[in-house]
């Protein structure tokens, strides 16, 4: 038996090699496929939409709010992978009565790689977790470096409109991308008005694809609101996920800043 950290600071005790695997986060899941556990891996979200093989044929065991206890009781999972943010932290509790629960903490890119390197040593695959890495590490350092990050809002909910604080994965990634933060003097996702945007000067407004699946009505209907501001539709996975999608992530920031 083997002692592990996670990024809670609790000590999960695992018995190796793992055999059944349950993960309860989306970007996660897609971490485990890259890193290959097909096999191991028994039970995701419903959420979890990457790779499409395994939404397509992996047991579901509910949302990443609304577990299904009884199934995963019934999987007998020897590790479970879960997110503080993501997950409810009642369902992990009783989850962790039960079984060896691994839960992430990550509110910054130096916090994804930490953990893709932890569920690569947990999981046997360390080497694999190294290559993913230094690619996205790779692919971070070849972006351009602005001469000034313009000021951005990103909005990830609406009715009533939400956006992120300084203590969050996508403020990271906006940093990441180059664009300035203008609720970056908020915590975690402060509510918003229309009067906050527009006393932002917000030079740009990110409506995000998820949680809330933002539109273009939605951008029609706020742009009389904000006429000096570029409103656009982004991929919030690559915003938002932490896992091996990261890799994608700085082509696609490229391509964003291209764009506009």
């Amino acid at each position: 038996m083997t002692a592990f950290a996670d990024q809670t600071g609790r000590t999960v005790f695992l018995l190796s090699p793992l055999q059944r695997i349950i993960s309860l986060v989306p970007s996660q899941t897609e971490l485990l496929a890259d890193l290959g556990l097909q096999e191991e891996v028994i039970g995701i979200t419903k959420f979890c939409i990457h790779p499409s093989e395994w939404f397509r044929n992996k047991k579901r065991i509910g949302g990443t709010k609304l577990l299904n206890m009884e199934l995963i009781h019934q999987l007998q999972p020897d590790l479970i992978l879960a997110n503080k943010e993501e997950n409810v932290k009642e369902q992990v509790e009783e989850l962790a009565a039960h079984f060896p629960v691994w839960t992430s903490d990550i509110h910054t890119l130096e916090g994804a790689y930490d953990m893709i390197r932890e569920i690569g040593s947990i999981t046997g695959k360390s080497d694999a977790a190294a290559r993913i890495i230094a690619q996205v590490k790779a692919g971070f350092a070849a972006l351009p470096v602005p001469p000034r990050k313009p000021k951005a809002a990103y909005l990830i909910w609406k009715s009533p409109y939400m956006t992120v604080g300084n203590d969050t994965f996508i403020h990271s990634m906006l940093d990441m991308a180059g664009y300035e933060n203008v609720f970056a003097n908020s915590s975690r996702y402060p509510v918003i008005t229309i009067e906050e945007l527009q006393a932002s000067a917000c030079e740009y407004l990110f409506l995000s694809s998820e949680p809330y699946p933002f539109s273009q009505k939605h951008i029609d209907e706020l742009q009389p609101f904000l006429p000096d501001t570029k409103i656009l539709l982004v991929d919030g996975e690559m915003f938002s996920w932490y896992g091996s999608r990261l890799i994608h992530a700085p082509a696609y920031f490229k391509s964003l800043t291209s764009s506009i």
